[in-house]
């Protein structure tokens, strides 16, 4: 494992300044970049860690604050561990910023992303990946749909609302990812019922998308979050191993 660099950064977009976490190796050399899409909880200590593993595992790894439209990060008022006590409260904070995040923004936000990340030294040439947690996996397939070119790998864990019966559900782009993908669903997960996995399945194998969808079993939805009590430990290590498998093969 490589020895890692982690900095604070700005994204201009066309509707602000992201603020965002970069780490890399600190090796001074070029690596794959991997866009980490955050959860709802937004970028905090436990998400920059997560990174960091990333980033010493060796890719130059950008963590956006998704919701900069509403102030940089802490957003919210966290505390240290999200509980399911603490839950109810946070998220009446949490989702009407959550429901401003349309998919029009997302796709202008990820093309900004993009472009940054194309013009720093730490980030190799060529197209990049993508991983994303809960609603991050929504992002995601956004992003994947939305620049097929500049994408080659993508993953997403305990995601929500991937395969709506809305106009506007992300699996609606199939038809033009690119991307090798990877899904780690949880478990008897109320944000995404056996109904939604089914109609994501079949849309990324009808246009012909190289994937693999797995449903962990007993992994509660957020579960690779280690300061909530949604974490589970072997399915953690599951999304690690599936994760690092997907990059080496990719990059």
């Amino acid at each position: 494992m490589n020895a890692v660099q982690g900095t604070d950064v700005d994204i201009p977009t066309p509707d602000g300044i992201a603020d965002a976490y970069l780490t890399h190796p600190a090796d001074g050399v070029p690596h794959p970049a991997v866009l980490l899409y955050m959860d709802a909880f937004g970028l905090r200590p436990a998400l920059r860690a997560m990174a960091d593993r990333l980033a010493a595992a060796g890719y130059t790894v950008l963590v956006p604050n998704v919701f900069y439209r509403g102030g940089r990060t802490p957003l919210f008022d966290l505390p240290e561990f999200m509980d399911d006590a603490s839950r109810g409260e946070l998220f009446r904070h949490i989702r009407p910023v959550m429901r401003e995040l349309t998919p029009q923004r997302v796709t202008r936000d990820a093309g900004a992303c993009l472009d940054w990340l194309a013009d720093r030294p730490e980030a190799a040439d060529g197209p990049v990946a993508l991983t994303g947690y809960c609603m991050g996996a929504r992002l995601v397939l956004l992003t994947a749909g939305s620049y097929p070119e500049r994408v080659a790998a993508a993953a997403g864990f305990h995601g929500g609302q991937l395969a709506t019966e809305a106009p506007d559900s992300p699996h609606l782009l199939a038809d033009r990812i690119t991307a090798e993908m990877y899904f780690g669903h949880a478990d008897e997960d109320p944000s995404l019922p056996p109904e939604q996995i089914r109609r994501l399945e079949e849309a990324l194998t009808a246009h012909g998308v190289r994937h693999r969808c797995e449903v962990y079993p007993g992994a509660r939805h957020g579960f690779t979050q280690s300061d909530t009590s949604s974490y589970d430990a072997e399915g953690d290590k599951r999304h690690w191993e599936a994760l690092l498998d997907l990059l080496d093969r990719t990059f």
